[in-house]
C-alpha cells in the first residue's frame, strides 16, 4: 500500500473514531455506508472499506451480514488518567535500585512478551538498509571501523547530528555534539559534570527509573515535582521547589516523558529555562522521544531557549533506528570540557562501526522517511492497545492518551498492587514496569507502564487479556 493510500484510510479511521468518541455515533449504531462516507470525505469506496476493515480488526466496529458495519457495544478508550504526585517536603535519598534491577532483567530476553521495555519492534526498524550500510562501511573503511573512534565521536556523525539539531531550531556549533553509548551514558556524563555527592537534583514525578538509578549510584538526593500527563511540569511547581530547596541541577523530559507521556507546552519550556537561568541552575534534558510525535510539527526543546549554555541535551537513536547499536549524543553547552574529560576516563570512545553506519544512514537522507513510517505505526499500535485495554482491564482503570512516544501509563483500581502484578505477570512470561520504580516516594503503587513498540499480534492480544485478568483478580 502506498504512503498516500495509507494516509487516506488512516484519515477515515480517525474520522470514525472521532465520531464515536464525540457521541455523534453511539455504541451499537450503524455506521454510514461505504458510498455515503466516501462521498462525504472525498475518498474512494475502497479506502473507506480498508478503514472499516482495520477498525473491525481492532475491535472498534463489527460487520453484520447483509446489514453493514456497526459500532461494537464496548469500543471506547478508557478514561484519561490525571493523577499526579504531590510536592515533596524535603529531599530524599534514592533507594529503588533493587526493584529497578529486577525490572531490567527482562531487557534482551526474547522469550517473554516484553511490554516493560520501550523499544520499537524489529519489524519497524530499517533492518535491511542498516545491514547493507554497516557491511559497506566496515568493508570500505576497515581502519576506521576496527580502530578507536575519536573521543568526541566520528566527525561525520557529529556533523550530521549538528545539522539535524539546527534544522530542529537548536543553536549548536558544528563540533559541539559528543557521541555516547546511548542516551543513558549521555545522562550519566551530564549529571556527573554538574553535580557532586550529596547534591539535590530536581526531577519530575513520575520519571524514568534509570534517572533514579543514576542518582542513587552517584549519591545524590532527589526533589520531585508533579508531572501532569496533560502538561508536564508546571512553572509554579518548579518555582516553589527552587524557593524551598537548594537545587544543584534539574533532570526533565519535556516531550513524551517516560512514563506518563506528558508534553510540556512551548511557553512553559521557555519559562522553565528562563527561571533556571536566573539562578544559574543547569538543566539536563532527556530528548530521546521527541522524534516520535504524532502531531504534524515536531515539539520544541528546552535547549532551543538556552542562551547561557546551561541546558545539556541528551538523546539517542535507540528509540528510532537501532537500540542495539547503542549510539547516543550529548549537546553539553558550557560544560563540554568537563564532559570530554569524563568521557575519556569512562570508555574512551563509543564503538566506531555503529557510529560510521548511522552517519552514513543519515547522510543518505533516509531518516525522515523512516521516522514518518515509524510514527504512523506507533500511533496505530497505541490506538489498538488502548481499545484492547478497555475490553480486558477491570472497571476503574484509567490510561493516558499520548500525543507521541511509545508508552501508556495505566492507573489501575486502588486495590491493585502493581509490584505484585509485575511478579505475577513475569511468571506468565509477560514483562511490565510497575509504578513504584518511577518515583522515590511511595506513590504510583497501582500504576503500570506498558510499551506500545511492537505491531499488534495474537500474542499481544492474549498477553493483554491475561494481564487484564490478573489485574481484575487483584482488584
Amino acid at each position: 500500500m502506498s504512503t498516500t493510500e495509507t494516509y487516506r484510510y488512516r484519515t477515515v479511521e480517525k474520522h470514525v473514531q472521532s465520531m464515536i468518541q464525540n457521541g455523534a455515533i453511539s455504541l451499537g449504531d450503524k455506521l454510514p455506508s461505504l458510498r455515503m462516507l466516501s462521498t462525504k470525505l472525498g475518498v474512494s469506496i475502497s479506502t473507506v472499506n480498508q478503514a472499516y476493515i482495520e477498525l473491525e480488526r481492532k475491535g472498534v466496529i463489527e460487520s453484520r451480514p447483509r446489514s453493514g458495519f456497526f459500532v461494537r457495544q464496548r469500543s471506547m478508550r478508557l478514561p484519561r488518567t490525571e493523577t499526579s504526585a504531590t510536592p515533596m517536603e524535603q529531599p530524599r535519598p534514592v533507594t529503588r535500585s533493587g526493584l529497578i534491577q529486577t525490572v531490567l532483567e527482562s531487557v534482551g530476553n526474547y522469550d517473554t512478551l516484553e511490554l516493560g521495555v520501550v523499544t520499537p519492534g524489529v519489524d519497524l526498524l530499517p533492518l535491511k538498509e542498516l545491514s547493507k550500510i554497516t557491511a559497506s562501511v566496515i568493508r570500505d573503511n576497515p581502519r576506521q571501523a576496527l580502530g578507536y573512534a575519536p573521543i568526541p565521536g566520528d566527525p561525520n556523525l557529529i556533523h550530521q547530528i549538528a545539522f539535524r539539531s539546527m534544522e530542529n531550531g537548536i543553536s549548536v556549533a558544528p563540533d559541539e555534539p559528543i557521541i555516547t553509548a546511548g542516551c543513558v551514558e549521555a545522562l550519566n556524563l551530564a549529571v556527573r559534570a554538574i553535580c557532586r555527592r550529596g547534591d539535590t537534583v530536581l526531577i519530575q514525578a513520575p520519571t524514568y527509573y534509570c534517572f533514579l538509578q543514576l542518582l542513587e549510584t552517584l549519591g545524590l538526593r532527589a526533589i520531585e515535582i508533579p508531572s501532569d500527563p496533560k502538561g508536564g511540569v508546571s512553572p509554579e511547581g518548579l518555582a516553589h521547589a527552587l524557593k524551598t530547596f537548594d537545587v544543584s541541577a534539574c533532570i526533565l523530559a519535556p516531550n513524551f516523558n517516560n512514563p506518563d507521556s506528558s508534553l510540556t507546552p512551548e511557553d512553559t519550556k521557555q519559562e522553565v529555562v528562563s527561571m533556571l537561568a536566573k539562578q544559574n541552575i543547569p538543566l539536563v534534558e532527556d530528548d530521546v522521544s521527541t522524534d516520535l510525535h504524532f502531531t504534524p510539527k515536531r515539539p520544541g526543546t528546552y535547549k532551543q531557549y538556552d542562551k547561557k549554555g546551561l541546558v545539556l541535551l541528551c538523546s539517542s537513536f535507540s528509540k528510532t533506528i537501532a537500540p542495539g547499536y547503542r549510539v547516543g549524543w550529548l549537546l553539553p553547552g558550557k560544560f563540554r570540557d568537563k564532559i570530554m574529560e569524563l568521557k575519556a576516563t569512562t570508555n574512551v570512545s563509543t564503538p566506531a562501526p555503529t557510529q560510521l553506519a548511522i552517519a552514513e544512514y543519515l547522510r543518505q537522507g533516509r531518516m525522515e522517511r523512516h521516522l514518518k513510517r515509524l510514527r504512523e505505526s506507533l500511533e496505530k499500535q497505541m490506538d489498538t492497545m488502548q481499545l484492547h485495554l478497555e475490553r480486558y482491564f477491570p472497571k476503574g482503570t484509567r490510561v493516558t492518551h499520548p500525543m507521541g512516544g511509545a508508552v501508556l501509563w495505566l492507573e489501575l483500581p486502588h486495590a491493585v498492587d502493581s509490584v505484585e502484578l509485575f511478579f505475577q505477570a513475569r511468571e506468565r512470561g509477560i514483562g511490565i514496569a510497575p509504578g513504584p520504580v518511577f518515583s522515590t516516594q511511595d506513590k504510583f503503587s497501582n500504576y503500570i507502564r506498558l510499551s506500545c513498540g511492537s505491531p499488534w499480534s495474537d500474542a499481544l492480544n492474549n498477553g493483554i487479556k491475561d494481564l487484564g485478568k490478573m489485574a481484575g483478580d487483584l482488584a
